[in-house]
This record gives C-alpha cells, structure tokens and sequence, in this order.
C-alpha cells in the first residue's frame, strides 16, 4: 500500500523512518478495513429476550460506539452513512510529522467544534445510564470522544480513544481545556466563524469538518502556552496511536469482572475494541451485539439483533 500524500509533506517525513512508516501503513489499513456481513441474525424477539436476561442476571459490560449517538447528530464512520465514504481521518503520524497537516486539522475542527460542543445526549444515552443506576452494568466502556454518556449522568465511564473536551502538547506534554484553546483560536482569526454562515458544514466522528482549501490557508492557529509549540493535539487517539496501559489495564479488570458483553452501535473494526469481545470469546462468556450493520464479533455473538441502539434499548428497559 503506497502512502497517502494528501497531506502536504507527510509522505517525505513519514516515509524516512521505516517505523513510523510500517505504523502509519497500518493504521490505513485499519481505517480502510471493510466490515461484511458474517452471520444471520437473531430473531429480534429471542434477541430482546436474550439481553434481557443478561441485564437482569447483572455485571454486564457496555461497549459503545458511533452508533449509539448518531442519534445526537455526530455521523458514525462505517454505518450505512458513514463519513468514511466521504472523509478519510488523519493518522497520528501524519498529525505529529505534518505542520500542514495539522493547519487542516485545526481549522476544519475549530469550525467543527461548533457543532461537536453542541450535541447533546439521546435516548439510548439516557437508556443506558438508567440501567447503570439500576446497577445492571459492570461499567461502561466507549469509542466515542464525544462525552455524551457522562453528559446523560453516567458515572464512571470509560473512554477508551480519549476525549476531545482535552487538548495535550506533543512537545512538553501539557494539557488545556477545548474551551481554552477555542476561545485562543477564536480570538486568533477574527471574524473567521462568520466567513462560514449560509456554509453546508457537516461534523464528522472525530469533530472536525471538511472546508475549502481558502479557509484552511487563512487559519491561524495558537501556540502552547507552556512552551510555544504548534503540536497541539485533542487528547484522543488516534488511527496509528496505541490506547494508554492504564486504559487498558482498566479495559483488562473490567472485562475480568464481568459476566457478559453488550456491544451497542459498533462494527468493532478497530483491535483496540475487537479486542475486548476476543477476551470474553476466550473466556467462554456472552457476547450480544446490537448494531445496525455488521461487526467483526458477530459470528461468536450469542445474541446479534440488527436494530438502532435507542430503539432496542427503549425496548429492552420497558416494564
């Protein structure tokens, strides 16, 4: 697979390091990874009564991901609509190798931002929280980076890739608020925001939009306040970035304790996710998958019911 040279720079800087190079190849590969359909489905009323009983039995473990909030407006990557027909995300080595890569990184998100900041919970996000508070899960693992579970009253959630409320220095390591930054940026391209208005904006999964090449050459964008640098970077990983040991030690514990697995709205395209269902294959424990499109765990899944995540789990909290 060649290199993507879409962003300015990167394919020169990547490609003279055979490491990052053999990263970077790998995360394209994990981003372009087709998900196909590898078992039939449940019948839907065996389904709802299957994890039903895994709720009343307790300790299950929720895995979250795009597909339970698109619902609140934010695109999911391989659904049916998914952004990835239209919109291919940066790897983590081309944001660190890549000013320029990171100019268009920066501008289309400070615009996305906009829109990201603005999601609000939906059902399946209040749902799930309900049956946390009822004590029925072990936790809540997610993929998502919007914060939407801990905005519907769930506590201690998980967020496996980060989240991008978080914004981390690659050169010194210091952290500051997304509000922070934004009103920095904003203050930093005046009048920027109202060059867009009547501009068809669409949000992708990680927050950023896409925008004509003008308005990424006349972005400005802010220095660290620590210590001067450009890298600046939502903590969130990335395609090519390895997921924190202590994220995964929490991922390890967890799943150690629990007795059984809901996947809610993910393909599980990415291993860092997939991952999780292998462990509890491994551990002879059961899997149900809720998710509109297919997902790498669904041939071992005990359940698999093909449905919106709202609409399932409205169905699976009625008395």
């Amino acid at each position: 697979m060649a290199i993507d040279t879409r962003f300015a720079g990167a394919a020169e800087s990547i490609s003279a390091h055979a490491d990052i190079a053999a990263t970077h190849r790998a995360a394209l590969r994990s981003i372009e990874r087709v998900v196909s359909e590898t078992a039939e489905p449940t019948d839907p009323a065996t389904a709802m009564a299957g994890i039903r009983a895994l709720l009343d039995a307790g300790d299950v473990l929720a895995l979250t991901g795009a597909g339970i909030s698109t619902g609140s407006g934010i695109p999911d990557y391989r659904g049916p609509a998914g952004s990835l027909k239209n919109h291919r995300p940066m790897t983590y080595q081309e944001f660190k190798y890549d000013e320029v890569a990171r100019q268009r990184y920066w501008a289309r998100s400070f615009v996305g931002w906009r829109q990201m900041s603005r999601a609000r919970p939906n059902t399946a996000h209040y749902l799930l929280a309900d049956l946390q508070a009822q004590g029925k899960l072990a936790g809540i693992i997610t993929q998502n980076v919007d914060g939407l579970h801990t905005s519907a009253g769930a506590k201690d959630v998980l967020t496996l890739h980060g989240d991008l409320s978080t914004i981390e220095c690659l050169d010194c390591g210091a952290h500051e608020s997304r509000e922070s930054l934004d009103s920095r940026i904003d203050a930093a391209n005046p009048g920027y925001l109202a060059r867009l208005i009547g501009t068809d904006l669409r949000v992708n999964p990680d927050g950023d939009v896409d925008l004509a090449d003008r308005f990424i050459r006349d972005f400005s964008m802010v220095h660290c306040l620590a210590c001067g640098s450009t890298k600046l970077k939502p903590a969130v990983v990335y395609f090519g970035e390895a997921v924190p040991a202590a994220r995964k030690e929490t991922v390890k514990r967890w799943g150690e304790q629990a007795a059984s697995l809901l996947v809610l709205g993910s393909s599980l395209a990415v291993m860092s996710s997939y991952k999780i269902a292998l462990d509890f294959i491994r551990a002879d424990k059961p899997i149900a998958v809720v998710n509109q499109g297919p997902g790498r765990a669904d041939a071992k899944a005990n359940y698999l019911w093909r449905a919106d995540v709202a609409d399932a789990l409205y169905v699976l909290t009625a008395q």
